[in-house]
């Protein structure tokens, strides 16, 4: 009997060893196929893209060894954006990177099976897509890009301290844009200044709308969307034109803001890839997995901006930001 039972308990350690060795040889030979969907090209969001990639690599999921990367460009319309999520849908794919809100509210339009990450995104919870952004509840989860907007909002303050009126100019063809408009109304009431909100929905409406605000205002902010991203140097150079000048959500240094705090979105994305992994190991599901934010943040300052309008850099603040035109 005791025979017996040493001999059962080795045969059933044995059966247990090979079903453990099964388990992890299935897993090194799975091919996953990963579906990633883009609203459009846009140096952020390919960044987000790149670091996605890179950073499954770095844990293991290389590119024609164990997956398959199937990337589509819905060129800034979102009847693409609905054709790609289902033909991804229609594939079968493992898990689907969304990047941008369209491109996210077309995948989550189509499947509550399939695995769905995003980013690119400031709030999922009001674009609609979890349920909340602590506990998504459904097939969703990923990472968030809202910049600091009440730093920078301080920022304004900092670098014009007489300033009374802000003016918010953001597309109101976006919930990014919009909520961080929101934000930013808050915070520009809690700093005793006056908000002054206007929309832009197309780009010919920009100049315009812009020329109107800045009559009225101080300094401009602008939450960063497709249009304004676009804009951002007719924005500036109106501001210019009138003594004053734009704070953004992006780094557009380049495009004239005098000031903005950037995330570094290659970061974000291997942020969102160490969540793809835990999904494809089956550690975890989109339904328990909050949004996370990247704590990657940079400020940077335009000095030839900040020089034309004799606005000193204060000191504390050449201390922590990266300075161009010096």
């Amino acid at each position: 009997m005791k025979f017996f039972n040493k001999y059962s308990i080795t045969m059933a350690s044995v059966a247990g060893m090979l079903m453990l060795f099964s388990f992890f040889e299935n897993k090194q030979n799975k091919f996953f196929n990963i579906g990633i969907t883009q609203i459009i090209e846009h140096e952020a969001l390919n960044n987000a893209r790149q670091g996605f990639i890179d950073e499954l690599k770095n844990l293991g999921y290389e590119e024609g060894k164990n997956v398959k990367f199937d990337f589509q460009n819905a060129v800034g319309d979102f009847s693409n954006c609905e054709s790609i999520a289902n033909k991804f849908v229609s594939q079968n794919c493992d898990l689907i990177l969304a990047i941008s809100t369209p491109s996210a509210q077309a995948a989550a339009n189509a499947t509550r099976n399939i695995p769905i990450l995003i980013t690119g995104i400031t709030n999922p919870e009001e674009a609609g897509l979890v349920e909340s952004n602590d506990t998504p509840n459904t097939n969703i989860t990923g990472t968030s890009d809202l910049s600091p907007v009440k730093e920078t909002i301080k920022l304004i303050k900092k670098l014009k301290p007489e300033t009374k009126k802000v003016g918010v100019l953001y597309s109101s063809l976006d919930t990014s844009p919009m909520y961080q408009a929101k934000l930013a109304e808050k915070e520009i009431k809690n700093l005793g200044l006056e908000p002054i909100m206007a929309t832009v929905s197309q780009m010919s409406e920009v100049q315009p709308i812009t020329e109107n605000l800045i009559s009225q205002v101080d300094v401009i902010y602008v939450p960063i969307d497709k249009i304004t991203s676009s804009a951002m140097t007719l924005i500036s150079d109106i501001a210019l034109k009138n003594n004053e000048f734009v704070v953004c959500s992006e780094n557009l240094i380049n495009k004239g803001a005098a000031a903005c705090y950037g995330i570094n979105y290659h970061e974000l994305g291997k942020l969102t890839a160490k969540q793809a992994a835990i999904i494809l190991e089956k550690k975890n599901t989109p339904q328990n997995m909050p949004i996370e934010y990247s704590d990657n943040i940079k400020l940077f300052l335009n000095k030839n901006v900040l020089e034309k309008l004799n606005i000193k850099i204060p000191d504390d603040l050449i201390k922590i930001a990266e300075i161009t035109g010096e």
